[in-house]
C-alpha cells in the first residue's frame, strides 16, 4: 500500500476545465474590438497608399523636368537637332565642343 503525503494529494484546483478555451469571436465584445482593429489599420493603410502615391506622381513629374532640361542642353551643345513639326528635323551645325567629343575614341557616358 502507498502512503500519500500532501502534495501528492489532488484538490479541487487540480482538476481541468475547459473554461478559459472559449473562442474569443464568440465573446461579442472581443469581436467588437477585434473589428475596431482591423478598421484602424486599414485607415493607417490607406494614408501609406496615398502617401505613396504622392510620392510616385512628384517622382514622375521629376523625371519628365529632367528629360526636359536634358533636351534643352542637348540642343544647346548641338547635340541634338531641334524639331519643328513632329517628324521633320531641322538641320543644326554641330558646335565645335560635339566635333571634338565626336573625335575622341574611349568610355562615354550618355544621359
Amino acid at each position: 500500500m502507498k502512503i500519500r503525503t500532501k502534495s501528492s494529494l489532488r484538490g479541487v484546483r487540480d482538476i481541468r476545465t475547459h473554461s478559459g478555451m472559449v473562442d474569443r469571436s464568440d465573446i461579442p465584445y472581443m469581436a467588437y474590438m477585434r473589428i475596431s482593429s482591423l478598421e484602424m489599420e486599414k485607415a493607417r493603410r490607406e494614408r501609406e497608399r496615398f502617401s505613396a502615391q504622392t510620392r510616385i506622381r512628384n517622382i514622375e513629374k521629376r523625371l519628365s523636368e529632367i528629360e526636359i532640361e536634358k533636351g534643352e542642353l542637348l540642343v544647346r551643345l548641338g547635340e541634338r537637332a531641334l524639331l519643328s513639326e513632329p517628324g521633320a528635323r531641322v538641320a543644326v551645325e554641330k558646335s565645335p565642343q560635339a566635333r571634338a567629343n565626336e573625335k575622341k575614341v574611349g568610355f562615354r557616358i550618355k544621359y
